[in-house]
């Protein structure tokens, strides 16, 4: 009868056993220089909230364009927009607002600004442009003895500043009806930002709804699926409100969800549309 041969299945398994131990634990894979397209989900959002952050410091769309080309995302509005509704869910609305304002600029809706200061195409690929520069002698009498080596002076330049965007023109108010639709929800407040001349929507635009003892800020742009510049709030009956856009324009006091008569004859509280254009 054949004799199994035990011998060598165990000190496979325990070379198998010392292989993995060593690869997971002693040596386990780094990962190093890997490109940001690589990331992990949630490594990915913090990558794009440093770029949005970036944006509203400097204002450089081109470099912002250029760092989030590096994720490879399909489309980097809808990454943007949606990652700016779950940063406002979760109660960060400085990060939601940079964040749709970047989204904004990529759409061509926000004012952008280039460095007035000439950069070489090697300046624009580091943030920092070091040139070696050779030191310059002085004349003298004294001959120059060629075996002195002197060290080569690297300057570091100063940071050029950035202009800012000036700021766009205030909001005013377009169009202001009540919504009597029993397929809306009750007390729906609707807003519609747009420019004056081909009435294109605008998204990344912050508004607050006041009332007495406290207020609300909410965006545009969060369900681009109704549109760019749309955004939504809930009204209480029996509530007086106050509207308005963060950047400044027309206040609006007074408002109120207006009570609808449902076919039936019941009645219910019904929405409430407001259009803000800029000019």
């Amino acid at each position: 009868m054949k004799r199994i041969p035990w011998e060598a299945i165990l000190a496979l398994l325990l070379g198998l056993a010392l292989g993995l131990g060593y690869a997971w634990i002693f040596s386990p894979v780094r990962v190093v220089d890997a490109v940001p397209s690589v990331l992990r989900a949630d490594f990915k959002d913090q990558y794009r909230a440093v770029i949005a952050a970036s944006y509203a410091a400097n204002s450089d769309l081109p470099r912002a364009e250029a760092r989030l080309a590096l994720l490879g995302d399909s489309d980097s509005y809808q990454s943007l927009s949606g990652q700016a509704q779950r940063a406002l869910a979760s109660g960060d609305a400085l990060q939601s607002y940079q964040l749709a304002q970047l989204a904004s600029a990529l759409q061509g809706l926000a004012p952008t600004m280039k460095s007035s200061t000439p950069t070489s195409s090697a300046a624009k690929a580091s943030p920092v442009a070091e040139t070696a520069i050779s030191p310059v002698l002085p004349s003298t009498s004294t001959p120059f003895d060629d075996s002195i080596l002197f060290p080569e002076y690297t300057p570091t330049p100063r940071p050029t500043r950035t202009p800012l965007p000036p700021p766009a023109a205030p909001f005013e108010l377009l169009e202001q009806e009540p919504v009597c639709d029993e397929t809306l929800a009750e007390g729906l407040l609707q807003v519609f930002t747009i420019t004056s001349n081909n009435r294109r929507q605008i998204p990344g635009v912050e508004l607050i709804l006041a009332w007495a003892g406290g207020e609300e800020h909410f965006f545009t742009g969060f369900k681009p699926e109704i549109g760019n510049g749309y955004a939504d709030a809930t009204l209480s009956p029996d509530v007086i409100y106050s509207l308005r856009v963060a950047s400044g324009g027309t206040v609006l006091t007074g408002l109120g969800a207006p009570l609808c008569t449902r076919t039936n004859g019941e009645t219910y509280v019904g929405s409430l549309k407001i259009t803000f254009y800029r000019p």
